[in-house]
């Protein structure tokens, strides 16, 4: 994959962006742009990763990384990064990205042996594209088994399969009642409706 972003090109918008978001945060974290730097190359390529270090840097990491991946995506949207360029440019702190790569490899190929053994399929908790993708990668070599995303998002997970076994079939979509009511059924009748 060639490179599409390079510090020296881009380092001062990305910079520029953060450093007026990041106060707004009240976040006390410091951070430093890389070039190419590519523990796994296998699973992920970004042309820039930017860095994150400081007393609040715990709170990035919180919760799945989600306040990490958040701003990954604010700072890609508000530089105008088209969608298909996103995976270039990767947030991390603490090493964390790296550390989960590893450990989401591990997992696939602990699973897939569990798979091979049982001859039953196995379904992660749900996780991001990002991580899906990483699990899928990482099994990409097996031939007696094979994996699929499974779900709707935000529960959208990966199940391993024996190659011989079918898909589970897909769960019927959420029905809506009237005004928006996920309960099946018709409304109540008359007067305002009770507490459930």
């Amino acid at each position: 994959m060639t490179r599409k972003y390079t510090v020296a090109e881009h380092g001062a918008r990305i910079s520029s962006f953060l450093n007026r978001v990041l106060p707004l945060a009240t976040l006390n974290v410091s951070f430093e742009l890389v070039d190419d730097e590519r523990p796994h190359p296998e699973f992920e390529n970004p042309d820039i990763r930017v860095k994150f270090s400081g007393a609040d840097v715990d709170v990035l990491l919180a919760n799945k990384t989600e306040v990490l991946l958040a701003l990954e995506q604010l700072t890609q949207e508000a530089l105008r990064i088209p969608v298909e360029h996103h995976s270039r440019i990767a947030f991390d702190a603490l090493d964390h990205r790296m550390l989960r790569i590893e450990e989401l490899r591990m997992s696939a190929l602990s699973a897939a042996e569990r798979v091979k053994a049982s001859h039953q399929p196995f379904r992660f908790n749900p996780m991001n594209s990002r991580e899906r993708r990483i699990i899928h990668l990482a099994l990409r070599g097996e031939t007696s088994l094979r994996s699929e995303s499974e779900g709707l998002e935000p529960r959208r997970n990966v199940v391993i399969y024996p190659a011989d076994m079918p898909s589970s079939p897909a769960p019927a979509p959420p029905s809506f009642g009237r005004g928006g009511d996920r309960r099946s059924g018709p409304p109540p009748r008359g007067g305002r409706p009770g507490r459930r």
